[in-house]
């Protein structure tokens, strides 16, 4: 069968096909559309204005390495007018988060940016590694992903950031809202199709990934010879999402629409107002000083579980009824330092706080 011209310049042969639109396209084709979708996708939503501050949360896998590469791209080539920074959460993972933070900072020197670096264990006293040796690889990404996300909060509140990027893609979003809907978890279906969320004591943080794949991206890395880790997490293969990203795969492999089309049916959703009415009003955690639902937030409840050798205390209400039976904390538990808002730092205060590669 003889080669094909690029469906959308018709010159250059076409060397592959996209897995979004089924087109055979050339290399050079394929980085402009794909490029351009983000960039699309940033305007629709209105996601940054000229001046902001914008971190990109950097873990060194594929998709971090690639929304590095296209939000300097479309800065540069399209005059946002954005100072980007690169931040980092070292969860204490060796063999893993360790390699993979030398391929960040490679790409800190590779795109030019300022790259700051926050780890559990300096935050929190804890590690992953640490984690899991105490509760198991059961529930230990319920530890990972609370601790990531105050721990992104409080790196861009460090670095003076108006906006947090992240580099979830489509693939990501529709195996959030099949999870879900399999668990019934109908206050997160309500808001887990949002490209953009902010909550009063947060920074603003956006997915500009939110309509590309994930075979997208890898492809756009491949091709870009891009500098990436590709090693999954260590602590993963049972988690919860991996039985979510398995039905997907197959839903796509039979028809590879399904993927947008459970991320428009996620936007769709319309939470009863009965529903909306039971839900908890966001407050702030006593303790440390971070947005909660209750009067300890989710990181402070497992961090004193870990801390009393109750790990399980911050993950089922019957082990955290059963540590509240043994009676309040003990004065000298380790603690979450307490959480400025960051509007609420000064920059004599991030300039002391701020190192740029570390």
């Amino acid at each position: 069968m003889p080669p094909k011209n690029c469906a959308i310049c018709n010159s250059a042969r076409a060397i592959l096909k996209r897995p979004k639109t089924g087109q055979l396209i050339c290399k050079d084709c394929f980085f402009y559309v794909f490029e351009t979708e983000v960039h699309n996708t940033i305007l629709e939503a209105e996601l940054f204005k000229p001046g902001d501050r914008v971190a990109i949360g950097a873990s060194g896998g594929k998709d971090s390495t690639v929304l590095a590469h296209v939000m300097k791209t479309l800065n540069d080539r399209y005059n946002y007018g954005l100072e980007l920074f690169l931040l980092s959460i070292d969860e204490g993972i060796t063999g893993y988060r360790d390699d993979s933070l030398e391929t960040v900072k490679r790409n800190q020197e590779q795109y030019d940016m300022p790259l700051k670096i926050l780890s559990y264990d300096e935050l929190y006293g804890w590690t992953m590694d640490a984690i899991v040796a105490q509760i198991g690889k059961k529930n230990n990404c319920t530890f990972c992903g609370v601790f990531r996300r105050q721990a992104l909060d409080r790196g861009a509140a460090i670095l003076d950031v108006d906006h947090i990027v992240t580099g979830h893609n489509a693939d990501d979003i529709a195996e959030t809202v099949l999870m879900n809907i399999m668990r019934g978890d109908i206050a997160r279906l309500g808001r887990c199709t949002s490209i953009c969320t902010q909550g009063e004591d947060t920074i603003k943080r956006s997915k500009p990934f939110k309509y590309a794949y994930e075979k997208e991206i890898v492809m756009y890395a491949y091709f870009k010879k891009l500098d990436y880790f590709s090693t999954e997490c260590i602590y993963s293969p049972d988690a919860y999402r991996g039985h979510a990203r398995a039905f997907l795969k197959d839903l796509e492999a039979a028809r590879p629409s399904a993927i947008i089309d459970i991320i428009h049916s996620g936007e769709a959703f319309e939470i009863k107002e009965v529903v909306k009415a039971t839900q908890k009003l966001q407050q702030t955690c006593k303790r440390c000083g971070y947005m909660s639902s209750n009067e300890l937030c989710k990181a402070c409840t497992l961090l004193e579980g870990l801390e009393r050798g109750m790990a399980n205390a911050g993950v089922t209400d019957r082990a955290r009824k059963r540590m509240d039976a043994e009676g309040p904390a003990p004065e000298n538990l380790r603690t979450i330092p307490f959480f400025q808002q960051p509007n609420g730092l000064r920059r004599t205060e991030i300039a002391i706080a701020y190192t740029p590669s570390s």
